[in-house]
């Protein structure tokens, strides 16, 4: 049963108005359930937090090396980019170099998340393309893995398709499951997506950022994404987005991707808070919700505060690396248009041993 609990609220005067609920797992690499909050156990789609284990696969194939990725293209296999134009150039240079052309891409356009981009788009009426869509460097890559191998490219989304079967395979021995009771469902960019207890989904994300008890081929690749990620977090979002903020102030030792629907994925290097690697899955239960202002920016509510509290809590970043990511929360004071003080917004949690 879900039994997910109060994360976070809002305030007006006195009263809290506005309560959003979740749950949490925080795991070691070895399966300890460190902490949690609710239901550590709710099964919840990762959305586009599985992007670095779809990623895995073609990695451990070699597919880094056979089209000669550099750490930008394959931080960008595992992203939810904000297509500014830096995320475009890219996207189209790997297509170059693979050989591949973005009509090939099933993910479909839309919108920039990049401010500039978006303004440029409105004021001069360009229609996106598939490579605007911010999971095009994930279908870019899953391209190239099927190309790579001399598979059908027109079928790559395909759940029977083997680029989409090792995806699935890689991930249920990542999370500790047996594939077949991974729940399946199509993601907002049409490919495969995966349902699993945040237990399972902390617990693959602990071990792809402590590989040490993997194979070492499996190892080596888990090393080659996380330190691609976290060299190269602009690529991952954007800059002044949550995920690469946090991955800059962390410098190096933490690994974080966002999900629709409420959903953070984290990982904390091995001898942050514990010997081992830790992972973090978070689930909002009413998806989130995220506003645009007068400049074009998206501000998500629930999760960045939520995942700043947990990191607190367990004492992963330093004093001065919070103060750096104040602008996230966790706690904000919340004013009105006029500019007068409303209330605040707070996490309401406390992690459970």
């Amino acid at each position: 049963m879900n039994t997910s609990a109060p994360l976070f609220e809002l305030t007006r005067g006195p009263i809290v108005e506005a309560t959003h609920r979740g749950s949490i797992a925080v795991v070691t690499a070895d399966g300890r359930l460190l902490k949690s909050y609710g239901d550590p156990y709710t099964v919840a789609f990762l959305r586009s937090s599985a992007k670095p284990f779809q990623a895995l696969p073609f990695v451990e194939t070699g597919g880094t090396e056979h089209y000669q990725y550099t750490q930008k293209e394959l931080a960008i296999s595992c992203a939810s980019h904000e297509t500014s134009q830096m995320h475009l150039d890219t996207i189209r240079a790997m297509q170059n170099k693979i050989g591949i052309e973005e009509h090939l891409l099933q993910c479909g356009p839309h919108l920039p998340g990049d401010a500039a981009k978006l303004r440029e788009v409105i004021q001069k009426n360009i229609t996106p393309t598939a490579n605007f869509n911010n999971c095009s460097g994930k279908h870019t890559s899953m391209l190239a893995f099927a190309k790579m191998r001399g598979l059908p490219l027109e079928n790559y989304l395909a759940n029977d398709h083997p680029i989409q079967r090792d995806i699935l395979k890689t991930l249920a021995e990542m999370c500790g499951m047996d594939a077949n009771d991974i729940q399946l469902g199509i993601d907002g960019c049409s490919a495969p997506n995966f349902a699993l207890p945040l237990y399972n989904s902390a617990l693959g994300m602990a071990r792809m950022c402590d590989p040490r008890d993997l194979a070492p081929g499996r190892a080596i690749a888990c090393k080659k994404i996380t330190t691609a990620m976290a060299t190269h977090p602009e690529m991952v979002g954007n800059y002044g987005e949550f995920d690469t903020e946090l991955m800059k102030a962390a410098e190096g030792k933490i690994v974080t991707k966002r999900g629709a629907e409420g959903f953070q994925i984290v990982g904390i290097l091995p001898g942050v808070i514990h010997e081992q690697g830790v992972g973090i899955a978070i689930k909002v239960s009413d998806g989130d919700k995220s506003s645009m202002d007068d400049n074009l920016h998206t501000h998500i509510r629930v999760r960045p505060p939520v995942t700043l509290e947990i990191l607190r809590q367990l004492g992963a970043l330093t004093e001065a690396q919070m103060q750096a990511l104040t602008a996230f929360g966790p706690a904000k004071v919340i004013r009105n248009y006029a500019g007068l003080v409303t209330g605040s917004s707070r996490p309401a949690f406390k992690l459970q041993p």
